[in-house]
């Protein structure tokens, strides 16, 4: 599984750091996406789902 995000459509709001701590954080300066772990593990594929299902701005992608 991999994934990628678009900073440019991150609008900040947390949702996927709620979802999945483990592969997104957020910058401290901005409070923009930064994405931990670009090909997580099976394991982590619920919270991932969920923090791309939860995006307001949809800038989270499986990157197949």
């Amino acid at each position: 599984m991999r994934i990628k995000v678009d900073v440019e459509k991150c609008i900040g709001a947390g949702q996927c750091v709620n979802a999945a701590p483990a592969v997104f954080a957020q910058n401290e300066d901005d409070g923009m996406v930064v994405l931990l772990n670009q090909a997580p593990p099976e394991s982590m594929a619920a919270g991932v789902r969920s923090a791309i299902r939860l995006c307001p701005a949809r800038a989270i992608v499986f990157d197949d």
